[in-house]
This record gives structure tokens, sequence and C-alpha cells, in this order.
């Protein structure tokens, strides 16, 4: 069986963009890139972007739809669990706290939008205005900071927030290479156990060549990156939150016939309405959703940052909305995965880190930025162009 180079290259593109400017940041920071501790700080700075571009896929699957309010709602929330530990009250009571309200807020946005058919962008653009004043109601307009240290430590954020080493290790963190070691083992056989039962099923399946290629390329990729974390200080604890989401929602789009839903909606709603599913509740789920995982990124965001301001989340639902577009998901919807998402925002927080390292001013950094998200919104366009 024969490799189309182009389809490779097409599939792969913005992989092969982010091995690029990777190397490329690597060679203008004199190496800086790759450090052990700017490994971790990407992982760490870049938390809440992997968790909400996680829920804005969904959004964009039903139609290229987003959600303008998540960086507003992750202040709103941030600002509610600060000012609630601040009077001691229970951790877990103020992080549940959070969570439902993030849920509230997306109950909120998916109503109008689901049922009383109010546009996305006007919908969550008047979200971002309400709940960005209430995060200074809540805060009364003044930083609040965290003291907990348990919260602090689960959520990732200080200088502790590791997984500690079983093994005593003082410069090497055998933990972590461990874990990254056990995690390859479980990609590989999840992989050859789903090309055996495909073949048991009598799927086509094609040459095996490519396919250990590619777990050969992903474990030791894998394999690299849990080293440099090793050699740092090991696992961060938003790094597992990050981990559990993506696996959450990679199972959800691919596996479950709500993901199945998110898909049809986004490529032909007639159709799929005529098919006997309710489109109401496709969009009602995809924004509830959306206010979960903007109530978990103000808890990571609210820990990594040690406090809550009234001015934290600018800029927020504009990180993950170009995450998810970087990463393949189309703008006009039923199109993207979760491997995307990964992909979009590394290279996303990449960019930031290398200009930041590089001295590079913030205004020609968002200038970049946004270069960059045009250029992926006119290669989808050039593409579903092609298709038709």
């Amino acid at each position: 069986m024969s490799i189309n180079i182009k389809d490779v290259l097409k599939k792969y593109f913005m992989v092969l963009a982010l091995i690029a400017v990777i190397f490329i940041f690597q060679a203008a920071t004199g190496g800086k890139m790759l450090l052990p501790q700017n490994v971790n700080n990407l992982i760490s700075q870049n938390a809440y972007v992997f968790v909400l571009a996680a829920g804005m896929l969904l959004c964009i699957l039903t139609g290229g739809n987003i959600d303008l309010a998540v960086g507003s709602v992750v202040c709103f929330v941030g600002g509610i669990g600060a000012v609630m530990m601040d009077k001691d009250i229970n951790m877990v009571f103020a992080v549940i706290v959070m969570l439902i309200g993030g849920l509230l807020v997306g109950a909120w946005q998916g109503f109008w939008i689901a049922y009383l058919k109010v546009p996305p962008f006007i919908a969550t653009l008047a979200g971002m205005y309400a709940f960005r004043g209430l995060s200074n109601v809540v805060l009364q307009g003044y930083a609040v900071g965290i003291r907990n240290e348990l919260f602090l430590f689960v959520f990732g954020g200080g200088a502790d927030c590791y997984v500690p080493d079983l093994f005593g290790g003082q410069n090497y963190n055998l933990t972590c290479l461990l874990a990254g070691a056990i995690l390859v083992v479980i990609y590989i056989a999840s992989v050859i156990r789903g090309r055996a039962s495909a073949i048991k099923a009598g799927y086509d399946v094609g040459s095996f060549g490519p396919v250990v290629a590619k777990m050969v390329i992903i474990s030791v990729a894998a394999l690299w990156f849990f080293d440099r974390l090793a050699r740092y200080k090991g696992i961060p604890t938003s790094l597992i939150w990050i981990g559990l989401v993506l696996i959450a929602y990679a199972y959800i789009t691919s596996n479950t016939t709500m993901g199945r839903y998110l898909y049809a909606v986004g490529g032909n709603e007639k159709a799929t309405a005529l098919s006997g599913v309710d489109p109401r509740k496709v969009y009602f789920f995809a924004y509830v959703n959306m206010g979960l995982m903007a109530g978990l990124a103000g808890i990571l965001n609210t820990a990594r940052l040690t406090q809550a301001q009234p001015t934290f989340g600018q800029g927020y639902e504009m990180d993950a909305i170009a995450a998810c577009f970087i990463g393949g998901a189309s703008a006009y919807g039923g199109e993207g995965n979760v491997f995307g998402i990964v992909i979009g925002a590394l290279l996303m927080g990449v960019i930031n880190m290398g200009m930041s390292i590089m001295g590079v001013d913030a205004n020609y950094q968002k200038v970049v930025k946004g270069l960059v998200v045009l250029f992926a919104i006119i290669f989808d366009v050039v593409s579903s162009k092609k298709k038709k």
C-alpha cells in the first residue's frame, strides 16, 4: 500500500508546523526553548487553554459556534472560590461551588442559544460583559490571595505542585519517567488491540508499517517529554487535570451518542433534525459543557496564580478558539478532534513562550498570534472548497 505524500502533509500539516516552530525557537533562543523548566512552564502556563479548548471544540462542532464569555466566567468562578477560601470555607465545598457556578452559567447561556435561538455570538458577548462585571462585584475590585496549600497543590499552584518522586530521587524524578513509560505501553497496547478488533470485524485496516511508524514517533516524543519533566520537578498536578479532561473529551467525541450528534448537527442540522435528533438538546449540552470547563479552568487558573483578580481571564476565550481552529476544527462545524486541539494549544503556547524568551514586545506577540489564526482559517476554507 503506497503512501500519498499530499494526504500525509494535509493530515499532519499542523503537527509538522509545530515541530518546525519548536526548532526555529530552539535555535533563536540559543537552546533555551527546550530546557526542562521551560517545558514544564509550557504546560503549567497553558493548562487553561487545553481545558477551555476541549469545551470550545464541542461548541464549534455544532456549526462553527463559539463562546466569548469563557474568559469572564473563568474570572467569575475563580473570584467566588478565592473569596470563599479567604473566609476559611472548606476547600472541597468551594471547588464544588465553582464547578456548579460554571455549569449554571453554561445552562443560562445554553438556554438562550438552544431554545430561544439567540445567536451564540450575541448571547455569549452579553455574557462576556455581564460576568466580567459580576467578577468585579464578587472581588470588590481587589485581588484576593489563596492561602490554602492543599488547593494549590491539587490544582497546580505554588512551587510544590508536583507529584513527589516515590523513589526519592534528588535531581531526577524517576516516578515521572516511569509514568511516561506506562502511558506509552498503554498507548501501544490500545492501538494494537483496536487494530486486532477491526481485523476481526472484517474491516480493511491497511498496511501495518505506517501504524508502527506512528507508534514509534508518538512513543519517542512522549518519553522525551516526560524525561524533560523528570529533569525539573516531575509531573505538575495541572498536567494530570489536563490529561483527564483530554481523555474524557476524546471518549465523548469518538465513542458516545452525543458525540455523534455534535458532528451531525454541525454537518447538517436540518437532516439531523429530520432523523429524529433534537438539535436544541445538542446545543444546550455543548454550552452547559463549556460552562463546566470554564469552571475547571477558573480553578486551575486561580491555583496557578495563587490569587484572583478582576482582570484575570481577559483574552482566554480567544486562546481557546485559536487552539481549536489551528488544530483543524472547521469554521463551518462538523469537523475537529481532541488531538487537533492539543496540537493547536501547544503551538500557541510555544509561540508565546518562544517570543517571551526572545524579549519580543507583547503587542507584536498578539500580531503573530492573530496571523497564525488567520492562516489556520484560510487553510480550512481552502480545504473545504477543494472538497466541494
